[in-house]
């Protein structure tokens, strides 16, 4: 692994900047210098959490104006480090329109500017940075970027088993990657969701199954990626994807993480996993050394 993307809250960072209390920010950057000697690049990813959310909803300019402040503070302190060792990225997922994300990216860059002349500056497309969103977004003002994007196709393989709202995917379990609507686990929860009554879950399904799930989608998806890189001379970073690991069989996780780890290499597009722990992760704690996944771990360094 050569590179860390390090996701911020931007609400901790305005809220030190306009106290003037530099501990958040000297911690990020004893972070960054720490990550450099031991030879790593970072990614500087300003991840908004749910209180960013809630605010851009009822106050999308005072959202904006946190943001702002966020790299006003973050990028005095990218400018300490060398432009190849830090890239800021502007939002992670911006929860906006395109429109308003286009606009509201061009101030963001701007402020990253005012004190980064010569770091690239990462950014994603609205709403959910999803790979099939960069067709419809064109490059930043800037001759100093890289596009980045979020890959999980298909969600209902990556997210099975998820926990945190009540939406099908939380409803459905062993499937397996690659797979057809007629592979025998897809059957056998088609038929699970229908003793159950829940249409809601089996029409999601019908949804994920519009094609097979395959190493040839996912390649064909890196090579619409790679047509607008050159069509707009733009690069593009794959800095998300991965697969909980709550119910998905390990060998069907491996080969889906391999299938798109190889698909991005392929077409020279970098790539960062979410995450190292928790439910996408590859180790149990990022405290022990102890707990590491072998089988996603080779996925993504074997040749």
């Amino acid at each position: 692994f050569e590179t860390i993307r390090l996701p911020i809250d931007p609400g901790l960072i305005a809220a030190a900047a306009s106290a003037d209390h530099p501990a958040v920010l000297d911690s990020i950057d004893n972070a960054l210098a720490m990550l450099r000697l031991a030879g790593f690049a970072t990614i500087l990813d300003l991840h908004p959490g749910d209180d960013f959310r809630s605010l851009l909803d009822s106050d999308p300019e005072s959202a904006a104006t946190l943001a702002e402040a966020a790299w006003n503070g973050l990028s005095a302190v990218i400018a300490a480090h060398p432009p190849d060792s830090v890239f800021p990225e502007l939002l992670n997922e911006p929860p906006l329109t395109s429109e308003a994300w286009l606009s509201l990216r061009s101030r963001l860059a701007a402020r990253v500017r005012a004190n980064c002349p010569r770091h690239t500056i990462v950014w994603g497309p609205a709403r959910f940075q999803g790979i099939w969103e960069l067709a419809g977004t064109p490059p930043l003002d800037d001759d100093n970027q890289i596009a980045s994007v979020h890959y999980y196709w298909p969600m209902g393989f990556t997210h099975q088993c998820e926990n945190w709202d009540r939406e099908p995917l939380a409803r459905l379990r062993n499937l397996p990657f690659p797979a057809t609507k007629e592979s025998p686990k897809v059957a056998a929860l088609y038929e699970v969701l229908r003793q159950a009554g829940d249409a809601q879950a089996r029409h999601f399904l019908d949804g994920e199954f519009a094609s097979p799930w395959s190493a040839q989608h996912i390649k064909a998806d890196f090579a619409d990626a790679v047509r607008w890189s050159r069509a707009n001379k733009c690069p593009v970073i794959l800095d998300e994807f991965g697969v909980l690991d709550f119910c998905a069989d390990p060998v069907s996780r491996a080969n889906w993480i391999g299938c798109v780890r190889h698909a991005a290499e392929a077409n020279s597009i970098g790539w960062t996993y979410w995450e190292l722990d928790q439910g996408f992760g590859f180790i149990r704690d990022r405290e022990s050394t102890e707990g590491f996944d072998r089988s996603v771990i080779a996925a993504l360094v074997s040749p």
